[in-house]
């Protein structure tokens, strides 16, 4: 799958959990969902554009979700 469409994935689940107005709760939304839903290779790979890319594009929740994932990885 493209970098482009996991980007755009990711940012549609953040913006569903961005309602929460517990920002730990939304970070938490996101991060169980990419853990339930996306495969480890999915995760791997927005984590591996997130690096090389600084975060650009990224919903803050996702951002701060992958980093949570990235310390469990």
């Amino acid at each position: 799958m493209s970098s482009e469409n996991l980007i755009k994935m990711a940012n549609q689940i953040a913006q569903f959990f961005d309602s929460e107005p517990d920002n730990a709760e939304a970070v938490h939304g996101v991060r169980q969902h990419l853990q339930s839903f996306w495969t480890p290779a999915m995760r791997i790979e927005l984590m591996a554009w997130q690096v090389e890319h600084g975060g650009a594009s990224l919903h803050p929740l996702v951002q701060a979700a992958l980093a949570e994932v990235g310390r469990e990885v």
